[in-house]
């Protein structure tokens, strides 16, 4: 049984998560100056595990899955809680939690188990039920509470990430287009008393991007040389390990949230644009599969899979090229980091096992 699962896996998105993987990996090569330390021996080694992982979770019976998403939020949940007692500090920002010696980034695993928990809610949810407002205060508990104790970590980009993931989810499970309108709305006028309690540091960030050379040696300096790089790459780049931005160490963070700009400087705008058309094809193969699903469950969990990558690399390639304020998104699969790959991973995972099920009718009571 499971060995004709295996058979009959998605191996297209397999395939592109194993090219993405790699591209990350030749970037975080370059990066370290042609060295597979530190980056890219971590960086492959994790991949291989995670791949393990997803096959696992794509075989293990969904109705398993659907039965305890509700307490795979609630633990993830305690993870994010957790981050406030027994976390660690770095990048001035205290969001890891060590387990077993290894670091661990809740905020990025609650993504995951939002889409679950909000994918077993619409499923559970009679089709009448879904305009009534009343019925709007579970999703926005299961939105609400991990956003502020992101917030208060502080992570600025992740609580963003999370407000837009469930934004998506909700608008695709059927909610009026009217209730996103007001809270748009709310949104907007309580911008003003926002600003007041964000940290000095996004503060600078959001005036660093409107205006970067008020500041060109401080404030704005990464923003610029995130500029200078993408704009230095041309139609085909520099070349592999030619890139004098990142050789140079003028390209801050350029192993993690920036690597898109070291891959544009050597690779030019023909390696940028194939990267984006790859996350295209992955993004669109998820959504295929969430169309061709029967039940609500997996349409929602496919859907909400795809939306989490999209803002991921919307927000990064934005971040990087000066369309919005940095704000600490990595590009997934390519940027160097344990937390996202294994989120992604568990993702992907789950939309495998989702196409294995798509035309399953019932399983309410698993």
């Amino acid at each position: 049984m499971i060995i004709e699962k295996i058979k009959n896996l998605n191996y297209l998105l397999i395939f592109l998560l194993i090219l993405l993987s790699f591209i990350g990996a030749a970037g975080l090569y370059s990066a370290a100056e042609g060295s597979y330390q530190p980056w890219t021996s971590r960086h492959l080694i994790r991949f291989y595990i995670f791949l393990i992982m997803a096959v696992i979770i794509s075989v293990i019976d969904i109705k398993i899955i659907y039965k305890y998403s509700y307490l795979l939020f609630i633990l993830s949940l305690v993870l994010l809680i957790s981050v406030e007692i027994i976390g660690v500090l770095g990048k001035g920002a205290t969001r890891w939690i060590k387990i077993f010696g290894f670091s661990i980034q809740p905020s990025e695993l609650v993504k995951v188990t939002i889409i679950l928990a909000l994918a077993k809610f619409y499923h559970d949810l009679k089709f009448e039920n879904i305009k009534k407002i009343s019925f709007l205060f579970f999703p926005f508990l299961i939105l609400t509470i991990p956003f502020i104790f992101v917030v208060i970590q502080p992570d600025l980009g992740t609580s963003l990430s999370i407000l837009i993931l469930g934004i998506f989810i909700l608008f695709l499970a059927g909610i009026r287009l009217w209730k996103f309108l007001l809270g748009f709305t709310v949104i907007i006028i309580s911008i003003p008393l926002f600003l007041r309690f964000i940290k000095p540091y996004q503060r600078d960030r959001v005036i660093s991007f409107l205006d970067p050379e008020s500041d060109p040696l401080g404030k704005g300096y990464q923003l610029i040389q995130s500029k200078i790089a993408l704009g230095s790459g041309g139609g085909t780049g520099k070349g592999f390990l030619q890139g004098t931005q990142s050789y140079l160490e003028y390209l801050p963070e350029k192993q993690t949230d920036f690597i898109f700009t070291l891959i544009g400087e050597e690779f030019g705008f023909l390696g940028t644009i194939f990267i984006i058309f790859l996350f295209i094809l992955l993004i669109g193969v998820c959504y295929f599969i969430s169309i061709k699903c029967f039940h609500v469950f997996g349409r929602i969990i496919a859907l909400g899979v795809a939306s989490n990558i999209f803002i991921y690399v919307f927000m990064n390639i934005a971040m990087v090229s000066g369309l919005m304020p940095v704000v600490g998104i990595p590009l997934p699969l390519i940027s160097y980091g344990g937390s996202v790959m294994l989120s992604i991973m568990i993702s992907i995972g789950l939309v495998l096992n989702v196409e294995l099920n798509y035309n399953l009718k019932k399983f309410n009571n698993a």
